[in-house]
């Protein structure tokens, strides 16, 4: 039998099977006496009935949008793609595939195209991911990496490859629905987004009381299959070459989907965008 759970249902299910390890018990609430009633809790513990209740939510797949040159980093990317730049001893996308394989997902695709054959050197200790070539990356923005996995992005992490991930609790086995993670603020001229009762209602660059858009994002069944479709029709449109991969489901077809904010704190992750910031990050860096 399945269960189509209600969001604070869906919380403390996940809540108690993400902390089993620290045997974290289930509060007496009245969701919990819900969820003991339906058979989905006992004695405070999810069942096997609650377990499976939980797989629709689960995380599948991550997909790492890598094929860019990072021009803002040269010169070290002249010879070594942005993800790979070691920060601090560790290349840069080791953080979030650590977190990825810790959430229990072992399905990672890797879309690549700038210096390609380099990032053959992950599978030495990432064997499971599974690369997709960008054949026109340098003449397009990175929607056309979005459009070589837009059959993968249902139950899916979509992540830029360049963010250096200092919370890995943040990529969580399970998600109720299409999120996008952001940082509060006062003012950003970056990327950010405008909400209203939790969902995004505009993208745009610089704002005051804002949100500032972070590069890593989830899409549930339903609209990662929307996004095959729409991606897809954006693409094609006079200049849709031109667009950025999140535009479609922000701005472009922005009422076919509510994509929530999900919020993080300003130290769990950190885009180093210039060879300046690098520096500042990692000071191994500096010449002197």
């Amino acid at each position: 039998m399945s269960y189509t759970l209600t969001r604070p249902q869906f919380a403390l299910l996940a809540g108690l099977l993400e902390a089993e390890g620290a045997r974290e018990s289930a509060p007496d609430s009245s969701t919990a006496r819900a969820l003991t009633q339906l058979g989905l809790l006992s004695g405070g513990r999810p069942t096997p009935e609650g377990r499976a209740a939980l797989e629709p939510y689960r995380a599948r797949r991550a997909v790492f949008l890598a094929a860019g040159f990072g021009s803002r980093l040269a010169p070290i990317t002249f010879n070594t793609p942005k993800p790979l730049i070691r920060v601090h001893g560790k290349r840069i996308i080791d953080s979030l595939l650590d977190a990825c394989i810790a959430a229990g997902i072992r399905e990672i695709y890797l879309v690549r195209g700038y210096l390609a054959e380099q990032f053959d050197q992950l599978l030495y200790r990432y064997p499971m991911i599974q690369f997709l070539e960008n054949p026109v990356y340098n003449e397009t923005n990175n929607i056309s990496s979005a459009m070589c996995a837009r059959s993968l992005l249902s139950n899916a992490y979509v992540l830029e490859a360049d963010l250096v991930l200092a919370n890995p609790q943040l990529i969580r086995p399970y998600q109720y629905d299409s999120n996008f993670l952001a940082i509060p603020k006062a003012y950003t001229d970056d990327w950010c987004f405008e909400a209203k009762d939790g969902i995004i209602t505009e993208q745009k660059i610089g704002g005051q009381d804002c949100w500032q858009m972070v590069g890593i994002s989830y899409w549930d069944r339903a609209d990662g299959q929307r996004l095959a479709h729409d991606l897809k029709a954006v693409y094609e449109q006079p200049g849709g070459r031109e667009r950025y991969w999140e535009q479609t489901p922000l701005v472009y077809c922005r009422d076919r989907y509510q994509v929530k904010i999900r919020a993080c704190r300003e130290e769990d992750v950190t885009e180093i965008d210039t060879f300046r910031e690098l520096k500042a990050f990692d000071k191994s860096y500096e010449t002197g």
